[in-house]
């Protein structure tokens, strides 16, 4: 096992925010600006990541190595809400161990029937979720959080998986 997937999967700390922020918007620029609303890239900020990961700081669960931060995900009950890998850690394997970790934790929530939402166009996510053996179930619409409290209706595929 290279260095990379023997990270250690941890509650992030607050002190981490702003780092994690950033790999929130790269990623989300990476896989998303191009294929969504333009106007949803407009609300999509450093700093609306930064405030929605402070808001949801205590359920964050990091991927670290050395002091580097690797990647992060969060969970909204029964949803896999947020999944990101940072881009120089792409393809290391990592996103298999967080997936791994973030699907124990669903279970310990006694969660049977989890579920995600992947931009419609994101192939690469959409590649990922399958091989780890998630669903796309359908398209539905997803009312997504934008800064100030609102929400933006962005169509999206579902994927679900069986934890049970």
């Amino acid at each position: 096992m290279d260095s990379l997937t023997a990270a250690n999967i941890r509650d992030a700390k607050l002190s981490e925010i702003g780092d994690l922020a950033k790999i929130w918007f790269d990623g989300w620029q990476d896989a998303h600006a191009r294929i969504v609303p333009v106007e949803l890239g407009r609300l999509r900020t450093l700093q609306s990541f930064d405030e929605r990961l402070r808001a949801a700081s205590t359920g964050v669960r990091v991927a670290e190595t050395g002091g580097a931060l690797l990647g992060f995900y969060f969970l909204k009950g029964a949803e896999l809400y947020q999944f990101y890998v940072s881009a120089g850690a792409r393809g290391s394997g990592i996103a298999a161990v967080l997936m791994a970790d973030a699907e124990t934790r669903l279970r310990e929530r006694q969660v049977r029937i989890a579920w995600l939402a992947c931009a419609i166009g994101n192939d690469r996510a959409a590649r990922f979720y399958e091989k780890c053996g998630w669903l796309r179930i359908g398209t539905m619409t997803d009312h997504v959080e934008v800064q100030g409290g609102g929400t933006f209706a962005l169509d999206v595929w579902r994927y679900e998986k069986s934890l049970w």
